[in-house]
This record gives structure tokens, C-alpha cells and sequence, in this order.
């Protein structure tokens, strides 16, 4: 997977968790917020995004989601109010099992 997208540009919205069969076992896939940062108050933010999701990639959790996400993860943004800056989420689809994993080793 490369470039993570942005949710609100493209249209496309959080998913409730959903269960499928595959090879005969349900497996279960959820949504995981996997990392939440803040940006200033900047013009664009769209544009200045781009360096704390890079550097979210470069670290162990960011490399191991981006293998183990079903689906291409997502960004988010709305304002924050108290700094008046913005608050991304990134928010990935994973297994059940990895999200249990991802959430004992890096949260």
C-alpha cells in the first residue's frame, strides 16, 4: 500500500465492523483509529498533513499497519477548538486478531 488517503476528499465514510467466511472461519474486520495527531492552524492543511503521515509510516506501528490493513487506511480531520489548529485521526481496516494485536503493542 502507498499513500494513505484522505476520507473526507474522496468520500468515503467509517464502515461498522462486518464478518466474513473465508476458507470457512468467520473473520471479523473493524475499523481502528491507529494514530491521532494535531497541526496548527495552518492555511492548508490538507498540504501540511502529508509530513506527520510520512513520518507516522516510518515507525514500527505505521510499517506494521500499513502490511497489515485490509483496505487502504484513511485520514480524518476536524478543527480543535482549544488550539484552534486541526485533529487527524489515521483510522485502518484490520482482522479482529491484528487489531487486538496492534492495540497490546503500540497503544
Amino acid at each position: 500500500m502507498s499513500i494513505i488517503s484522505n476520507q473526507a476528499a474522496e468520500c468515503i465514510y467509517w464502515t461498522p465492523s462486518e464478518i466474513k467466511i473465508i476458507d470457512g472461519d468467520l473473520v471479523k474486520y473493524l475499523d481502528v483509529l491507529v494514530h491521532t495527531f494535531r497541526l496548527g492552524d495552518v492555511e492548508d492543511p490538507d498540504i501540511y498533513v502529508a509530513e506527520p503521515i510520512w513520518q507516522w509510516q516510518q515507525t514500527e506501528a505505521g510499517q506494521w499497519v500499513m502490511k497489515h490493513a485490509v483496505t487502504e487506511p484513511y485520514w480524518t480531520k476536524r478543527m480543535d477548538y482549544h488550539s484552534y489548529g486541526y485533529e487527524c485521526n489515521i483510522i485502518a481496516r484490520l482482522r479482529e486478531s491484528d487489531a487486538v494485536f496492534f492495540n497490546l503493542k503500540f497503544k
